[in-house]
């Protein structure tokens, strides 16, 4: 006697649905990383342009050299707010496809445990049908030792 999982093929298809999630995950992860370096890199920017102005503020700067520095940090922040919603858009998108990732886990654990319960009902059942051909067996032998 062979043991067939009955639910084979949906278990096989979910194991698939999980794959493709943990797919997702990552490129949303790997997004998510890329937006919050490029983030990271602006804010860096600004802060080290800030310090270097500070720097020349000491020393003396005419008003077109403010102005300059000015529009240039205007500019900075407007890049850095809009990294920071694409970060923010990233980490939602994240967070989502962690979501169906663990969803899709829990049901190929679900399935993969009415697996490990139908087996084990199965060798209970295997078991009793080997028993019951022993105990014919002794039957016979007794039997036939009495005749």
């Amino acid at each position: 006697m062979i043991y067939q999982y009955k639910f084979e093929k949906i278990l096989t298809i979910k194991e698939k649905e999980k794959n493709d999630a943990f797919s997702k995950y990552n490129e949303a992860l790997k997004r998510f990383e890329e937006a919050a370096e490029k983030l990271y890199k602006i804010l860096k920017k600004k802060e080290d342009l800030l310090q270097f102005h500070q720097e020349k503020l000491g020393k003396g700067l005419s008003v077109q050299e403010i102005r300059h520095h000015q529009l240039f940090m205007d500019n900075l922040e407007k890049i850095s707010d809009h990294y920071q919603k694409v970060v923010i858009e990233a980490r939602y998108k994240m967070t989502l496809q962690q979501e169906k990732l663990m969803e899709k886990n829990i049901e190929v654990k679900k399935y993969e445990k009415i697996r490990e319960r139908d087996f084990q009902r199965f060798m209970e059942a295997l078991k009793d049908i080997e028993n019951k051909n022993m105990d014919e067996i002794s039957i016979q032998q007794f039997l036939s030792k009495g005749n």
